[in-house]
């Protein structure tokens, strides 16, 4: 999870200055059930409007693919809307509009999820219509046909034409060996175009099964009545035998990476990214909440050091992030990226983010900064919990890496206990040559007509959909 952005900060710059603690929200109680097929179900209840968000979260993702079907989890995805016996193609997005309900669904790196929000007393129709395509659902050849075309599409678009996004891709493959995070959610173009309807059936058959999935229900509602009609849905379902992954643990790094990406571009543009442990590969859980909050101290708002020093203060950068995702399956990057100001060069810029870099592996963050950050990281926290879906993506999310939603609720203690010098230790220990790797956008001039593609609007992320 990165720290927020846009209206988290937004948010934080109409509160006072107020101290971590007394910024502290208290955590709703969220309750677990198992059926006896294995699904587990988490029931949040939240009051305040009576409306209710369904999530299902399957435990696969692009992490889970392996060299000729990598975009397989996330064409299933689309495949998932195509229709069961008992409900056609389009059914599915037709009933939920029609009980006044939206409905859509994203493939990650460790999961794929579907989610629908609902008036509180259509849940069961959410429930029926989940349970109907988790196991019956109808893969077509003329049906996949024309989505595997509607994909291939969808690539180009997100990114076979955004210079940054293509860059990201070969970034990605650079900074990793052997770990699947090496590949794109949405798949490398031969893979996709490779991909038959056979390939999904087994895919389908392997990880959709109540055994591998876990619903969570977050909005006015009462538990024991969401569990008894889960019960009534989900229950009848078979579960699988699910066979353990193999390890694709990444191989240690020797020493830097880098390259050069030359593409039609309008402007430069720079990506760096450290190779780190995650909350679940860590050996002390505190490394990964000083990950967190180094990241924050970078790049966490307009006071924060990226804005203030290289944007305002060198002027070296347009542009300047900083990023971490501390709930994964595997080590991920600690990511540093930017745009070079006009007159400055990729090289300068940078030399400005090695420095800051260096700063936080040399000198202790003061009492005053790490109180802003922790603080920050608190109103962002606030700000989250007044979504019903991001309540609930955080819920499936911790649970479907392997940490267990529980972990949710440490955050606000994890991050209020990090001190300056564990910012330190992890900047010393992980923000380091041997992890680097840095690419560079090397803008090549644009076919003549063809539009600025920076002017679109990045698109994709982490998340496919």
């Amino acid at each position: 999870m990165k720290f927020p952005h846009g209206p988290a900060w937004v948010l934080l710059s109409l509160i006072p200055w107020a101290s971590p603690s007394a910024l502290a929200a208290s955590e709703p109680q969220v309750r677990e059930f198992l059926l006896d097929n294995g699904l587990k179900l988490l029931v949040q209840e939240d009051h305040r409007a009576p409306a209710v968000v369904s999530q299902v979260w399957y435990k696969v993702g692009a992490s889970y693919e392996y060299g000729g079907i990598t975009g397989i989890s996330h064409m299933l995805e689309h495949m998932m809307f195509k229709g069961t016996a008992k409900h056609p193609p389009g059914e599915f997005s037709r009933i939920i509009a029609a009980n006044g309900g939206r409905e859509n669904a994203f493939t990650g790196e460790d999961y794929t999820a579907y989610f629908q929000t609902l008036e509180k007393s259509r849940l069961p129709v959410s429930f029926e219509l989940e349970a109907d395509r988790m196991r019956n659902l109808k893969l077509l050849e003329p049906e996949f046909a024309k989505e595997q075309q509607v994909v291939l599409e969808e690539r180009r678009l997100r990114t076979d034409d955004q210079p940054r996004a293509k860059m990201q891709e070969h970034f990605d493959a650079l900074a990793f060996t052997n770990s699947p995070y090496k590949n794109p959610v949405i798949g490398w173009p031969d893979d996709v175009a490779g991909l038959k309807v056979d390939d999904l059936k087994a895919w389908y058959g392997q990880w959709y099964a109540p055994n591998n999935a876990t619903v969570v229900v977050v909005g006015d509602v009462d538990s024991d009545e969401v569990y008894k009609q889960a019960k009534k849905y989900f229950a009848p379902l078979k579960p699988s035998k699910l066979a353990p992954l193999k390890p694709q643990r990444e191989v240690e790094q020797l020493g830097e990476r880098r390259m050069t990406v030359k593409l039609p571009a309008k402007l430069p543009y720079l990506a760096m990214a450290y190779k780190v442990p995650v909350l679940n590969t860590v050996t002390e859980d505190w490394e990964a909440y000083a990950l967190e909050v180094a990241a924050g101290i970078l790049d966490g708002g307009n006071s924060s050091r990226l804005s203030s020093r290289l944007v305002r203060g060198q002027q070296i950068a347009a542009s300047a992030g900083a990023g971490y995702d501390l709930y994964a399956r595997m080590n991920k990057l600690f990511t540093l990226e930017g745009t070079p100001a006009q007159g400055k060069t990729v090289a300068e810029l940078e030399k400005a983010l090695s420095e800051e870099v260096r700063r936080l592996r040399e000198e202790p963050v003061s009492a005053d900064e790490l109180q802003r950050v922790k603080a920050q990281v608190l109103a962002g926290h606030v700000y989250q919990l007044d979504s019903m879906f991001y309540q609930a993506m955080q819920l499936g999310m911790a649970e479907t890496v392997g940490l267990g939603w529980k972990k949710v609720q440490e955050y606000v203690d994890k991050v209020n206990a990090v001190t300056a010098e564990q910012v330190q230790k992890v900047a010393q220990k992980y923000l380091i040559e041997n992890r680097l790797s840095v690419a560079h956008l090397d803008p090549q001039p644009l076919p003549e007509g063809m539009p600025a593609p920076e002017e679109s609007p990045a698109m994709g992320g982490g998340h496919v959909r």
